[in-house]
């Protein structure tokens, strides 16, 4: 997992609230387990102006100009900014593996939907929690100048906007810890490797019947 620590991006303003995981990756897109390959297909349904399946390649489909994603002052904005009770919808996990596989780091928004929210933790994707004036704020300064960057310190706790003004955010002190270090469940697990290889090693001494 990517370690994150501070973050300074344009930003791609979502201005829509209760965005499903069905929107940021479409069902028929779940065939795959892999956590790559997904950006592509980053909120399909909208960015094209027709139908796609994974026979479909993407080269050949119609964007649709008038998509977020796809305008010249929001292409490779590494933040996304949106409205309350963004991720809503399905527990799918490859919502946040399109987001990431995009390119984005970090989302803001007044409010999640809790699995995409413990979703977003376990891939290295930092959901930050604003007040919604401060998330207008935050639309307002992009729609002023879509190139201006903010920067979201996450050491600190802070998003700041170009002007100077800062919020300040919440977040668990674990699931902190975890992406400044760039550990998931499985990588924290693994600094014990040593540790679990010894005790492995002295149950076979004192129960060899459980190996046998």
């Amino acid at each position: 997992m990517k370690a994150f620590t501070q973050v300074s991006s344009k930003v791609a303003p979502l201005d829509r609230p209760n965005v499903d995981t069905d929107a940021i990756i479409p069902k028929q897109y779940l065939k795959s387990i892999q956590r790559t390959g997904f950006g592509q297909y980053l909120f399909d349904d909208w960015r094209y102006l027709d139908a796609g399946d994974l026979d479909i390649p993407v080269a050949k489909r119609r964007p649709n100009p008038e998509f977020v994603l796809n305008r010249p002052e929001h292409r490779g904005a590494q933040i996304l900014v949106s409205r309350e009770n963004f991720g809503c919808g399905s527990s799918r996990e490859h919502a946040v593996w399109a987001l990431d596989d995009y390119g984005f780091r970090a989302v803001i928004a007044p409010s999640y939907a809790d699995i995409f929210f413990n979703n977003s933790f376990k891939n290295g994707l930092l959901p930050v929690i604003l007040r919604p004036d401060e998330v207008q704020a935050i639309f307002e300064r992009v729609a002023a100048n879509p190139a201006a960057a903010i920067t979201i310190d996450l050491p600190a706790q802070k998003v700041v906007l170009p002007d100077g003004r800062a919020f300040g955010f919440e977040i668990d002190a674990f699931r902190k810890d975890c992406l400044v270090r760039g550990l998931d469940e499985i990588g924290l697990t693994l600094q014990h490797a040593g540790a679990i290889r010894a005790y492995e090693a002295r149950r076979k001494i004192e129960a060899p019947w459980l190996f046998a």
